[in-house]
């Protein structure tokens, strides 16, 4: 795709936040892969684990060039990420998740019981987003309110991941 001359050299502010969503997400997911492979004893299964590892290696490497091109992206490197930021990362990535799911789930189902058991699931599923949301908040670990600190951190959270 040629880029259009008319358009900014930065990225948009929603297409900023698009991409924060999928280096986070892909980030904790990395880091959780890359510690369960050695456990994991079927050949199949750890071949399959493996090949998700570089798929996710990969995509980090793309999706961080575009960095430079965000709007108030910070280029610090921290080595150390906290922790209980990254634990409580992954959660609040499981739970948007299951938001996402549970709605497409049940605009897909005709069954009255099971959509209704499907919004009462989706009911829990958002309320576990905002108790965990407000846990990283609290704490500092996820300041949504600070573009230029959330795309920091993205960065920080993915070059830990590539290194481990």
């Amino acid at each position: 795709m040629e880029e259009n001359p008319r358009y900014p050299k930065h990225l948009a502010w929603h297409e900023t936040l698009e991409l924060h969503e999928l280096v986070s997400f892909q980030s904790g997911q990395l880091i959780s892969f890359k510690k369960k492979l050695p456990s994991i004893h079927d050949p199949a299964l750890k071949s399959l684990y493996a090949e998700a590892i570089r798929s996710i290696e990969n995509n980090l490497h793309e999706l961080l060039r575009f960095y430079p091109q965000a709007p108030v992206a910070d280029h610090r490197d921290k080595d150390d990420v906290e922790p209980l930021a990254a634990e409580s990362g992954q959660l609040l990535g499981f739970s948007k998740t299951a938001v996402r799911n549970y709605a497409t789930a049940i605009t897909e189902t005709a069954t009255p019981k099971l959509k209704m058991t499907f919004v009462k699931h989706l009911h829990g599923a958002i309320a576990l987003h905002g108790k965990v949301f407000a846990f990283m908040y609290e704490r500092g670990y996820y300041p949504a309110y600070d573009l230029k600190q959330l795309l920091a951190g993205d960065m920080a959270n993915a070059q830990k991941a590539l290194k481990l």
